[in-house]
């Protein structure tokens, strides 16, 4: 019997759109169950969202204390002891689940499937090696428990129509006393979340300046478009680098995705593979992007951005 625990991201009590995703992947395994577990110490809210989608059999909850935030330390063993009777445990291959899984895997005394893209079987995956250069098939021993993180990017989200029941859980494992949170540092910001963002407009190197990458901003607002950047414009210090996309930044597939002075090196590209339309923006007509580009600008975007923005309206 084939059953799957997939692991639910949330923050400030609200479901994250990974889940949806990492259910979807779940649903591609043709299991006998999908069941959604909820870490928090008032899962209540996130609970009824994943109990919206579609496929989840069930949506188990542990109300803790201890679990107000989401330290991987903390999670990782009361996971493994409802792991216990599942076959597959899947988490999002976000931040979030690239430090979840490990652990999790660890506990369990598996080796662990990073950043699946596609189900060939129950215990066989495909998943991107060489910033995405070349797709591996990984096979899974039959007899052990697979923990996977879910490539995000290549998995649409599963619908929000379903009702499945809540249970909760009560689990006692032993937690760790070693780590402890402190506080969390994170960007305030009214614009759509860039991984889960229909539409993203980047800006790189050559926007040129922290100030003058206010007028990426601007025009991300125009069209109510996430904001990314290429890694180069985050080393520069333009932005901060939870806006960085790419091999070592945020792996994103938005139905639209501008790039807006970014020559396209290979880093960067790994992150956008999955997007829909792509559109360049670059006065250098021999810049790589523009060979995965499906819309190619090539011109002074501080006169095509306010071109654009005007024939908008």
């Amino acid at each position: 019997m084939t059953k799957i625990l997939v692991i639910a991201e949330h923050l400030g009590g609200k479901l994250n759109g990974s889940t949806a995703r990492a259910v979807s992947a779940a649903a591609a395994v043709k299991p006998d169950a999908i069941d959604v577990i909820v870490l928090s110490d008032a899962p209540d809210a996130v609970a009824a969202e994943a109990a919206k989608i579609d496929g989840v059999s069930k949506v188990l909850t542990i109300a803790r204390a201890e679990n107000a935030h989401s330290l991987a330390a903390v999670y990782a063993p009361q996971i493994v002891k409802v792991a216990s009777g599942y076959t597959h445990v899947f988490v999002p291959s976000t931040t979030f689940g690239k430090d979840l899984a490990p652990r999790v895997a660890a506990l369990l005394g598996v080796s662990q499937v990073s950043d699946v893209m596609s189900v060939e079987g129950p215990h066989t995956f495909k998943r991107p090696i060489y910033a995405g250069n070349a797709i591996v098939t990984v096979e899974v021993d039959a007899t052990s428990t697979v923990v996977a993180t879910i490539r995000t990017a290549s998995w649409a989200a599963a619908a929000s129509n379903g009702s499945a029941p809540v249970e909760p859980l009560n689990v006692e494992p032993l937690l760790p006393s070693h780590t402890r949170f402190v506080n969390l540092q994170q960007g305030k910001s009214d614009r759509p979340d860039l991984q889960g963002a229909p539409k993203v407009v980047s800006g790189g190197r050559g926007v040129g300046s922290k100030e003058n990458f206010e007028i990426v901003y601007k025009f991300a607002d125009k069209i109510g478009a996430a904001v990314g950047a290429s890694r180069a414009a985050v080393d520069a210090g333009y932005v901060p680098n939870e806006l960085q996309v790419g091999q070592t930044g945020k792996i994103i597939a938005p139905e639209l995705y501008i790039a807006v002075g970014i020559s396209g090196a290979i880093q960067h590209l790994t992150g956008i593979k999955d997007a829909g339309t792509i559109v360049a923006i670059n006065k250098d007509g021999e810049a790589p992007i523009f060979e995965i580009a499906d819309i190619g600008l090539v011109g002074d975007l501080f006169k095509i951005l306010p071109e654009l923005e005007a024939a908008i309206g």
